[in-house]
């Protein structure tokens, strides 16, 4: 069990223009922080202030673009300064959102031979792999434990930009078992389309092939950005995840990633998604416990 997280007794607020108000709950990445964050976002939707053009939670801060000259500046501030003391005498919240389960074939052709191709002057250690020097600076008994313990537990959605439709995803453990690897020592200028990637404690997809500093460590077998929304999953939006989704990674192999692949191309591919009531509460006090019950939700148990 994990000692919970505190955070700074309120945000900063920060002006970028006319246009924009930056909400920053905490300087680091803690779930407290990202829940609060989302909460404030979805809060501040519900209300449908006038004059609210978009509204993007991120990892411990949320964005808040408006028309100052629909909605007064300082009437937008003090909805928001309203909706965080809420969230902060909020003991509990529960959230309602989806568990989804992401196929990986880890230890891919793709992302070894880019790999191979961006290791002198690029990487930290030029000799091995993205996975063997994840498992050495974890401390762990090679790539494939690292690989074990990076599909066993489940990972939060904690904003999803920066390329559309990436997600950033914080796994749901105790911090003194946290995935930590830094990114590349110089990004690359390739990197697959749908590379699963993690830079510090963050994990990623790739939506698109591009530049890329992650390291390196499998391939989704199915897409996450979906521009002519062809596939079902994609009918209300061409970008799959949302934040406050909890994704499990499962392992696949070379044959299942391939029939994964026919099923895309054949229009019929569907994710498991299942509908869960996240207990912010249970999961930040007691992190095993609480995965346990969310990956029995994801089975159908």
């Amino acid at each position: 069990m994990s000692a919970p997280q505190t955070l700074p007794a309120e945000a900063r607020y920060t002006w970028g223009g006319d246009e924009f108000l930056f909400v920053e709950i905490a300087e680091e990445m803690s779930l407290p922080g990202n829940l609060r964050a989302m909460g404030i976002a979805r809060g501040l939707a519900a209300r449908a202030l006038d004059g609210v053009v978009d509204i993007c939670p991120a990892n411990a801060s949320l964005l808040i673009r408006f028309d100052p000259d629909v909605l007064a500046p300082a009437d937008l501030e003090a909805a928001v300064r309203e909706l965080e003391t809420e969230t902060q005498q909020q003991s509990s919240t529960v959230l309602s959102t989806r568990i989804i389960e992401v196929p990986v074939w880890y230890d891919d052709p793709y992302t070894r031979e880019v790999g191979a191709r961006f290791r002198d002057g690029y990487h930290q250690d030029p000799n091995g792999t993205d996975l063997d020097y994840a498992a050495r600076i974890n401390d762990l008994d090679g790539a494939a434990e690292f690989i074990r313990r990076h599909h066993t537990n489940p990972w939060l959605v904690s904003m999803v930009g920066f390329v559309a439709g990436l997600p950033f995803l914080f796994q749901l453990v105790g911090r003194d078992k946290q995935l930590e690897v830094p990114k590349y020592l110089s990004p690359r200028t390739d990197t697959p389309k749908l590379t699963v990637g993690h830079g510090g404690c963050f994990a990623c997809v790739y939506s698109v092939r591009g530049a890329g500093g992650y390291q390196m460590f499998g391939i989704a077998a199915a897409p996450i950005f979906d521009p002519a929304q062809k596939l079902a999953d994609f009918a209300d939006s061409m970008v799959f995840f949302r934040p406050g989704d909890v994704v499990k990674f499962t392992p696949v192999s070379e044959e299942e990633y391939r029939a994964i692949e026919a099923e895309v191309a054949a229009g019929t591919f569907r994710y498991r998604i299942v509908p869960v009531e996240f207990d912010t509460e249970r999961a930040v006090a007691d992190p095993e416990a609480y995965n346990a019950t969310l990956l029995e939700v994801l089975r159908g148990e």
